[in-house]
């Protein structure tokens, strides 16, 4: 009786193990239909330049995230008919996407290229595909985020 326990316990423990990491990638990949609805909206000509990391390395995920969140707060809608929408949807990219790694990162914010808010939100969208591979990954043991 105590196996048939323990088995039930290991089986239940290991399949939720499992689907955290499916979970995860459904988020960000909601995420990134939201980054790239916002695409079609945001005012990008007269627009300032925004901070786009480019292919930060893996340790440096989370600052990029953070700097992209803030960025999100200087964008701009087309015009007025879309004011509200727009305004839930950098809403939802404010909150928390991933968790801090605790590692220092040698790049801030500032040391990125500037660029027009359709080209800062496609860095964004690609940012947040290179963290579902690597949210997929987590699941197999492969990386941490």
């Amino acid at each position: 009786m105590e196996r048939m326990i323990i088995f039930c316990m290991l089986f239940f423990c290991s399949s939720m193990v499992l689907t955290a990491a499916p979970q995860k990638a459904v988020k960000y990949k909601q995420l990134v239909k939201t980054i790239e609805h916002l695409e079609t909206v945001v005012k990008d000509e007269d627009a300032e330049l925004l901070h786009t990391p480019e292919n930060p390395v893996d340790g440096c995920l989370f600052t990029a995230v953070t700097c992209f969140q803030n960025g999100t707060l200087k964008l701009q809608p087309k015009n007025s008919q879309v004011n509200s929408t727009f305004i839930k949807t950098v809403k939802i990219l404010r909150r928390t996407i991933l968790r801090d790694s605790g590692k220092q990162c040698e790049s801030s914010c500032e040391s990125y290229e500037k660029k027009a808010p359709k080209d800062f939100l496609k860095g964004f969208a690609k940012l947040m595909k290179k963290v579902i591979r690597h949210a997929g990954a987590e699941g197999y043991g492969k990386s941490t985020i």
